[in-house]
């Protein structure tokens, strides 16, 4: 019966509307791990005036996260607006076959009030003229009197289910309204987080002298690890193909190259936990008006002493220190490198094999100036740099 077809949808749309936002709620939930993890570090930069430009890298992270958090509420708001909608859908059509069900059911109680009494439906199977006339009669009564209690379950049913969904639709908007409040706070904190921004590059172009030398040192030390990953893939290469050179592979690392493709979106962070600070590629300096920067992977600021483990099980290509990125760790994953840079120690050495999440270092923490443990992780296939971003698995502070 097309009641029942009902109760199946609201199931349906039950168990949809509770994976999707369980998917809302978790990523709401790991981007206020992200804020919460980058106000901690923020607080050790408070009145240290050495660590101003820190303090900026990690309060343009918090307004990234804040953005991204506003637009996740924003999202479940919409997302609970539909799921209004439908329930509104829902009830409507509840509703009309409720109206159906009653008109039917009066209908079948106005002829059993014409029977009267078990005496009247006895007469009525007696007059039959025959015994198969007889028979075909008292058949008639039982699915009669089914009918009529299927009806009455079926109303029932129905009004049960009008109650329900009247509940769902209260929840729901208290829901949002709930929402609506918390966009409203997160908002306000966000305005407030940017004029601290404003203040902050205001007092940090008062060192623009020193910037541009930070900044050049930092793209030194970048052609330095290039050139390093381009000297170890042209001695592991096999042959040049359209000019590039390109990995000799064993069958094996064939097999784990397609593995670590995979799991692209899906890697663990290189440190258990952590705030990126610069992204991928080309990005104007957060100070500098007009000044464009590179960067060939992410950078990754974390604890003192923080660990750091290999995002995929591989085997380490090289290792070796440049002078202001201290060591370098080099792993191979078929023909994928992934690239740890500004380790302060190092516990693997060239041609071990390591495993997923394997402790390959300790990030190195600056002594002097801003005193930030920052580590610059990359992800190359061959010759060609890609988004680390792309490769992990959400966030890594939860």
């Amino acid at each position: 019966m097309r009641i029942y077809l009902i109760i199946i949808l609201l199931f349906s749309f039950l168990y949809s509307y509770s994976q999707n936002r369980d998917d809302l709620e978790n990523k709401k939930k790991s981007l206020n791990s992200e804020i919460k993890y980058t106000n901690e570090l923020l607080e050790k930069t408070a009145t240290d005036r050495k660590q101003e430009y820190n303090k900026l890298l990690l309060l343009n992270s918090t307004i990234r996260s804040r953005n991204n958090l506003i637009k996740s509420i924003e999202d479940e708001i919409v997302y609970l607006g539909n799921e209004q909608q439908k329930n509104d859908q829902i009830l409507s059509v509840l509703n009309s076959d409720l109206d159906k069900y009653k008109k039917e059911y009066a209908k079948m109680v106005y002829s059993a009030y014409k029977l009267k009494s078990d005496y009247d439906i006895l007469i009525y199977i007696l007059a039959s003229e025959s015994v198969n006339t007889a028979f075909n009669r008292m058949r008639y009564l039982k699915e009669y009197s089914n009918s009529r209690k299927q009806l009455f379950n079926e109303i029932e049913n129905t009004k049960l289910s009008i109650n329900n969904k009247l509940l769902e639709l209260e929840e729901l908007k208290q829901e949002k309204e709930h929402l609506f409040v918390e966009k409203k706070l997160e908002s306000r904190q966000l305005q407030n987080e940017k004029l601290e921004q404003n203040s902050l590059v205001s007092k940090l172009l008062e060192k623009e002298k020193e910037l541009k030398l930070q900044l050049k040192d930092k793209e030194q030390i970048a052609n330095k690890i290039q050139k390093e990953i381009e000297r170890m893939i042209a001695e592991e290469a096999k042959k040049a193909v359209n000019g590039k050179m390109v990995l000799a592979m064993t069958p094996e690392e064939k097999e784990l190259a397609s593995v670590f493709e995979k799991n692209k979106n899906k890697l663990p962070w290189p440190t258990e936990r952590g705030v990126v600070t610069s992204n991928f590629g080309e990005q104007p300096h957060p100070v500098l008006k007009g000044v464009i920067i590179r960067n060939d992977g992410i950078d990754i600021m974390t604890n003192k002493d923080a660990t750091v483990r290999a995002v995929y099980k591989g085997k380490v290509s090289r290792v070796f220190a440049i002078p202001g990125a201290n060591r370098t760790v080099i792993i191979r994953h078929g023909n994928y490198l992934s690239v740890y840079s500004n380790l302060k120690d190092v516990i693997v050495k060239q041609g071990d094999i390591v495993d997923t999440k394997q402790i390959i270092g300790v990030a190195h923490t600056e002594k002097e100036g801003e005193q930030k443990t920052v580590i610059q992780f990359q992800i190359w296939k061959e010759n060609t740099k890609m988004d680390p971003l792309q490769w992990l698995a959400g966030l890594n502070n939860g």
